[in-house]
């Protein structure tokens, strides 16, 4: 199979565009401020829950899960003829450049989330069987851990050997290892919080308070999680 020049471009500045829509970021600027300067200064869902609370989290979440899937949606309606298998190779080509327009939002020096949201999203595009069985699976390993950060990390390395495996070819999963690289540079300050204590645990979501003694502050409203990051 032969992978066009115009299908790639194409379809990585279809994606990237719908990337570069960072809602976190738009969010918190509507709002007077900067999200990259508080809480964790990461510019997404996760950290809009540290910042802003769980359904602003939530609903940004959503979103970005939608925007990915979107432009896996119009790349292959662009590309109808770029197919590996079953899979619209040009979607799943979107969706990656999603993930790495959410991740390295140009307007934004380059500094934007993590993009599992957009990871999930194109996931969701693909199959949506695979995506619920994947959420699940992902749940269940950031409530094991304590740590949600580990659900991204270990979803980076099994999406593409899953889509290989269900799919019966490597292009796609070739492609969306890209995203899984990104993803995973992204979160290698996880780890290093996580070494040093300093990482937020999953439990966090439920129990605020404990995390703020924890961290030896009370949760008055004003905490270390909505601290300026310096």
């Amino acid at each position: 199979m032969k992978i066009m020049i115009n299908v790639i471009l194409g379809s990585l500045i279809i994606g990237y565009a719908f990337g570069c829509i960072n809602l976190s970021f738009i969010l918190s600027k509507l709002k007077g401020f900067d999200i990259r300067k508080y809480g964790s200064g990461n510019a997404g869902a996760s950290n809009v829950v540290i910042v802003l609370g769980k359904k602003a989290g939530l609903t940004i979440a959503v979103l970005d899960i939608l925007k990915a899937f979107i432009a896996f949606r119009i790349a292959q309606y662009v590309f109808p003829e770029a197919m590996s298998g079953d899979i619209n190779y040009a979607g799943v080509i979107a969706g990656v450049g999603s993930v790495l327009g959410h991740i390295f939002p140009f307007y934004m020096g380059f500094k934007g989330g993590k993009g599992l949201a957009c990871f999930g999203g194109t996931v969701l595009a693909i199959n949506y069987v695979m995506f619920i069985v994947l959420f699940i699976a992902a749940l269940f390993i950031a409530i094991i851990t304590d740590y949600i950060c580990f659900a991204p990390i270990t979803m980076a390395f099994i999406v593409p050997i899953t889509i290989g495996i269900v799919y019966k070819t490597w292009v796609p999963s070739a492609i969306m290892a890209v995203a899984s690289v990104a993803m995973l540079y992204k979160h290698r300050q996880n780890i290093s919080r996580i070494r040093s204590g300093e990482e937020l645990r999953f439990h966090f979501l439920w129990r605020r308070k404990d995390e703020s003694e924890r961290f030896g502050v009370i949760d008055d409203g004003k905490d270390i999680f909505n601290r300026e990051v310096k």
